[in-house]
């Protein structure tokens, strides 16, 4: 759960880096990449643990 966080938390980061360099083709690459890791890590909290399996 803490490495979904620190995910999550990166993907802010990035996304918000992103948001402010948006008028360039770049800007929008990294908003995406910062996007798809908060994505990633909301999913990675609701996949069940691997020792539960």
């Amino acid at each position: 759960m803490t490495v979904s966080w620190i995910v999550t938390g990166l993907g802010i980061i990035v996304s918000l880096l992103g948001y402010y360099l948006t008028p360039s083709a770049w800007g929008y690459g990294i908003l995406g990449f910062g996007l798809a890791h908060i994505v990633l890590g909301v999913l990675d909290m609701f996949r069940a643990p691997a020792r539960s399996r």
